[in-house]
């Protein structure tokens, strides 16, 4: 399984940007989509998740400003930044996992992408 994160930059305070992670090879249709962050001395944190069937959670700092959703027919996960504040600069992750019928859990993560909030 391979993830590549896409559509990090460099936008000022107030901005938008919208992350997309593309999935390949033989993922579960049953699994956890999500993003992850991490600023630069800090551990990495969870940002919004979402299952397949939807259900989404958020970490506090970002709700209301981002969005999660996902495109099954692509292996797609996006995520719709809004109202970007200088704290949100950090690498955003991707990751996938699932708890397969071999009880195993299954975790993968994309290679990073910067996102970087001028104030």
């Amino acid at each position: 399984v391979q993830l590549q994160a896409s559509g990090g930059g460099l936008v000022q305070a107030g901005g938008s940007l919208r992350l997309s992670c593309a999935g390949s090879g033989s993922m579960s249709s049953h699994n956890i989509m999500g993003w992850y962050r991490q600023a630069p001395g800090k551990h990495r944190e969870l940002v919004a998740v979402i299952t397949s069937r939807n259900s989404t959670n958020y970490a506090d700092s970002v709700k209301g400003r981002f969005t999660i959703s996902r495109d099954d027919a692509r292996n797609t996960v996006y995520l719709h930044m809004n109202s970007l504040k200088p704290e949100d600069t950090a690498v955003y992750f991707c990751n996938t996992k699932w708890y397969s019928d071999d009880e195993k859990w299954y975790d993968y993560w994309g290679q990073g992408t910067q996102v970087t909030v001028s104030s």
